[in-house]
């Protein structure tokens, strides 16, 4: 590896690594732009599209999120804006989880609906917007539906998991696969104007606490609908939980229930009890 050390460090400029360095050592050196990333940021180099992120995110802890795997259950409204931040910030591996394709009734709201997605798979469409935005993130699209017999297998790498489900019941599922798993959890799910934000770590069951008793299919979403701001506000909360978790840093909503309410513009933090 002692050539592309010498190439990436003869071509780095005030600790950038441009993209196009980026690809032409991928090139001559017969390696993968994964492969590359990880070399970058092994030297102590950061790669130029994260140049705005380093005065909150040291280049450590960029290394840090790239060598980390998280799945997102969910390619809708929620997905969507998940997987599309998530690479943008540099995520190394993205899971995504989700069966469905697009209907008409998505574009409303679900970021990679668009007139040419319709029909197609939610989960291809993520795994080709990220090519287009960060080539260095790995996506590992699955067309599947979650569900707890295959649940422990879809989560197998994951570092953290986000849920992006609009089914009570199979999030329901997926805390209690999580926690058998020992992976933290981050939940999100909006409704209209409204949404809510929790983070769970293996033994809070908080995701049980909050549905306690429920026996609803859907929630209040299906009365309320969703709007397209909705998922877009509650998804970057999910994205800041996550990488607090990943990075083992800042104050998570553990233990809270995080209440938006943007119609009357309340967000409350509500304390879960055992």
């Amino acid at each position: 590896m002692g050539n592309v050390i010498d190439f990436l460090h003869a071509n780095a400029a005030d600790g950038l690594v441009a993209l196009t360095v980026q690809k032409e050592a991928a090139k001559r050196f017969n390696m993968s732009m994964p492969q590359v990333e990880n070399q970058i940021l092994s030297l102590g180099l950061l790669p130029k599209r994260y140049a705005r992120n380093r005065k909150t995110i040291t280049q450590e802890k960029q290394l840090s999120l790239f060598r980390s795997n998280v799945a997102v259950v969910g390619c809708g409204g929620l997905g969507g804006y998940l997987v599309e931040e998530l690479a943008r910030i540099g995520i190394g591996t993205i899971i995504v989880i989700d069966p469905d394709v697009f209907e008409e009734h998505n574009l409303n709201r679900q970021l990679y609906a668009t007139l040419t997605t319709l029909g197609g798979a939610k989960v291809a469409a993520a795994a080709q917007r990220v090519g287009e935005i960060n080539p260095a993130v790995t996506v590992i699209p699955l067309q599947k539906a979650f569900s707890r017999d295959n649940g422990k297998c879809l989560l197998n790498q994951a570092h953290v998991v986000i849920d992006a489900l609009d089914s009570i019941p199979i999030r329901l599922v997926l805390a209690d696969i999580c926690e058998l798993m020992n992976i933290p959890l981050i939940h999100g799910s909006i409704a209209g104007w409204y949404g809510q934000v929790t983070t769970q770590f293996p033994g809070d069951r908080t995701l049980q606490k909050i549905y306690s008793g429920c026996t609803l299919e859907k929630g209040v979403e299906e009365e309320l609908g969703n709007p397209s701001f909705s998922p877009a506000l509650v998804a970057s909360i999910e994205v800041a939980e996550a990488i607090k978790v990943l990075l083992n840093e800042g104050t998570t909503l553990r233990g809270k229930l995080l209440s938006i309410n943007l119609f009357d513009m309340e967000i409350v933090d509500i304390c879960i009890e055992g």
